[in-house]
C-alpha cells in the first residue's frame, strides 16, 4: 500500500480530530504531535509551511501505555489495520497504524518520545485538547541533534505564534523547558545548540518580515535566559566539564 502524502495539511489535521475523537470515547488521551501540531497551533503563521511548500505524510501521536488495547480497537473502528509485527515487539513502547483505502499512515509514541533525548510527556497529556503542550512540543523540535530545516521551520513559526511566559495557557511555558533541560546536560547540550541554529536561520530568512525576525529573536533570548537561570544539580555541572568530549546523545531517526 502507498502511504499518502500532501501539502494540505487541513485534511490531515481532519483525520487527526477524528482519530482523538474516537479514541476519547473510549476514554483515552491521544495527543498530536509533529508538523501538524505545529501547523494546528499557529493559525497566523501556519501559511510559512504554505510558502514553503511543507509536505505532510501521516499522523504522529502520544498517548499513555495502558491504553494501547483500547487504541487498537479505536483506529481498527476507523477502518485502519494494526502493525502487528510492531506491537508484538514494541507494543508497550510504539504502535503503527495504515488506512488501506486512503493510504493515511498513523503512530502512536506511548508515555515519552524517546529519540535523541527522553521527553516525558505522559503527566501532561491533559493540559491540551489536541496536541501536546507548546513547551514540549518546542522540545521535540529541539531535541534533534542532526536537526533539518523543517524542524527550524516548525520551531521558527512556533516561536513567532506564541508568547513566552510561565503558564500553557497559549503560551510557551519557560520554566517546563528549563526544569526539563536542568535534568540532563546532553538535553541542554542539543537544545541550546539548535537555539542558536534557529537563530541564524531566522536572521536569514525570507519567510518572516523584519518585525517577526526581531520577535522571534527576542523570544530565544527570553527562553535562553530562562535556562541559564534554572538551578543545576551536581551531576549536570559534573557532566558539563566532561562537554563534547564524550557523546551526549543517541542516535535516532527524525521526527517528521
Amino acid at each position: 500500500m502507498t502511504q499518502y502524502t500532501g501539502t494540505n495539511a487541513q485534511e490531515f489535521i481532519d483525520e487527526a480530530k477524528r482519530i482523538i475523537n474516537c479514541a476519547k470515547k473510549r476514554g483515552v488521551q491521544l495527543r498530536l504531535i509533529g508538523a501538524l501540531a505545529f501547523n494546528l497551533h499557529c493559525p497566523k503563521f501556519n501559511h510559512i509551511h504554505d510558502k514553503w511548500g511543507r509536505v505532510f505524510t501521516d499522523t504522529d501521536f502520544v498517548a499513555r501505555s495502558e491504553d494501547s488495547s483500547a487504541l487498537i480497537e479505536a483506529y481498527q473502528e476507523l477502518g485502519y489495520q494494526n502493525d502487528e509485527m510492531i506491537a508484538t515487539l514494541y507494543g508497550d513502547k510504539r504502535l503503527i497504524f495504515d488506512h488501506p483505502e486512503t493510504g493515511f499512515h498513523s503512530d502512536i509514541f506511548f508515555d515519552h518520545l524517546d529519540f535523541c533525548h527522553v521527553l516525558p510527556l505522559r503527566e501532561r497529556l491533559d493540559i491540551d485538547e489536541l496536541t501536546i503542550p507548546l513547551a514540549e512540543l518546542f522540545l521535540e523540535k529541539m531535541q534533534i541533534v542532526q536537526i533539518n530545516k523543517k524542524d527550524i521551520v516548525d520551531t521558527m513559526m512556533l516561536i513567532r505564534e506564541h508568547p513566552i511566559g510561565e503558564s500553557d495557557d497559549d503560551t510557551i511555558n519557560a520554566p517546563i523547558i528549563s526544569r526539563v533541560l536542568a535534568t540532563e546536560w546532553g538535553f541542554w547540550r542539543t537544545v541550546t545548540m539548535n537555539m542558536e541554529k534557529v537563530k541564524r536561520t531566522t536572521e536569514q530568512t525570507d519567510l518572516l518580515e523584519d518585525t517577526d525576525k526581531s520577535d522571534v529573536l527576542h523570544k530565544l533570548e527570553v527562553i535562553k535566559k530562562q535556562i541559564d537561570a534554572e538551578p543545576k544539580p551536581l551531576a549536570w555541572k559534573v557532566r558539563s566539564k566532561i562537554g563534547d568530549r564524550i557523546k551526549w546523545y543517541k542516535d535516532v531517526d527524525e521526527l517528521g
